[in-house]
């Protein structure tokens, strides 16, 4: 069986999706691996670290495409890509389904069995194939140095001879894996962090890190996250509860890191533009959901907005800015996938146990079939 990586083409991606200590541990279970030239360049990864590993390096993605068993990547691909894989192949990478369902339609007609890691289920089973917490932590850890890179204030309290300096404040709104991850930075470079989340569950995790907990004891609400831990949608009525929760808490914040998204959907409005006005100039807004839409009324994708003298941020994938580890944390988590889906004892190594619940969950597409229920659901809606 051979494994092929190709170089990810997309405008921001400087990911690799194996690296070269992954591969090693890949070929010595009789793997082949097939890498398009280049691929790990911009991940600090040579052709030669490769070659050492024993991969076979190529200089044409069309070879790697189109001779190989398994095509791993991080970003979706293109519509000439899927064109390129050869009927029968499994293609593992980040396809978000539900809202690239043109992709999918491709994927189901030229017969490729395809997994979408962003859907492998939040298990204890499934942690070390966990793409999005091990991605997510790395956006989190930089979203903070980004705001502390961009405020006009130190983060830690500095007591020098021209006088004492108070920390910043900092409020990171959504308490997930990125979230989490942004108040411990806050906390080591010294701000004073204060969280807010719609599931009360994870308030004993944000005090754990030191910080405050925005309590909403106001407002008593059930079934405030998914059966995959993620926050679910909120109805009309919450959103504007949650508004006003924050409304305080966004006011006496020096900077303010969101996080909050809902798989598939856009990403609710928590800060809305009177929020922004009211804060203090010079402050600072990371949107980490920027792609999604935004959880800042006048965050823009990609861009630096500044409106009432404070700075919005909506940058774009965080993880592929630090390329090395993150493709180091995302390749460890590929190759655990891949040890579950290929049986290197078995005469067919890609005989798919379809019964095991992360297979069954992150299966998109299966013999020309689309075999995942909220997909289906989603094209059938569309």
């Amino acid at each position: 069986m051979q494994i092929g990586i190709p170089k990810e083409t997309g405008q921001h991606e400087k990911r690799v999706a194996l690296v070269p200590e992954s591969v090693k541990k890949l070929i010595s279970n009789n793997i082949k691996v097939l890498i398009e030239s280049k691929a790990g360049t911009d991940s600090n990864f040579s052709d030669t670290d490769y070659e050492k590993a024993g991969a076979q390096i190529s200089e044409s993605s069309v070879k790697v495409y189109s001779e190989s068993d398994l095509i791993v990547k991080i970003d979706k691909p293109t519509s000439n890509e899927v064109s390129l894989i050869k009927d029968g192949a499994i293609l593992l990478a980040l396809l978000q389904p539900t809202t690239n369902i043109e992709l999918i339609k491709q994927l189901k007609d030229t017969g490729v069995t395809s997994f979408s890691l962003d859907a492998i289920p939040r298990i204890a089973r499934a942690q070390r194939m966990d793409v999005l917490s091990s991605q997510s932590s790395i956006a989190g850890y930089k979203a903070a140095i980004i705001a502390a890179d961009n405020l006009s204030v130190h983060f830690p309290m500095m007591m020098t001879a021209a006088g004492t300096m108070p920390p910043a404040r900092g409020l990171v709104v959504g308490a997930g894996v990125a979230g989490l991850q942004a108040i411990a930075t806050g906390r080591r470079l010294g701000a004073l962090m204060s969280a807010y989340d719609v599931r009360p569950a994870v308030k004993e995790q944000v005090e754990s890190l030191g910080a405050t907990f925005i309590d909403e004891s106001t407002a008593e609400r059930d079934n405030t996250e998914t059966s995959g831990g993620y926050a679910r949608a909120q109805s009309e009525e919450e959103q504007n509860q949650t508004q006003a929760l924050l409304e305080s808490a966004v006011k006496n914040s020096n900077f303010v890191i969101t996080t909050a998204q809902i798989p598939g959907k856009p990403a609710p409005t928590l800060i809305t533009k009177a929020m922004v006005e009211a804060m203090k100039p010079g402050s600072v807004i990371v949107d980490l959901a920027a792609e999604s839409g935004g959880n800042c009324e006048l965050t823009l994708f990609d861009q630096i907005v500044i409106h009432s003298e404070v700075k919005i941020l909506g940058p774009a994938n965080l993880p592929s800015t630090m390329p090395q580890h993150a493709s180091q944390m995302y390749s460890r988590n590929v190759a655990s996938f891949i040890d579950l889906i290929v049986d290197k004892d078995d005469t067919d190594p890609l005989t798919l146990d379809l019964e095991d619940s992360i297979i069954n969950e992150s299966l998109i597409t299966h013999k020309k079939e689309v075999v995942h229920p909220v997909t289906l659901e989603a094209i059938n809606n569309a």
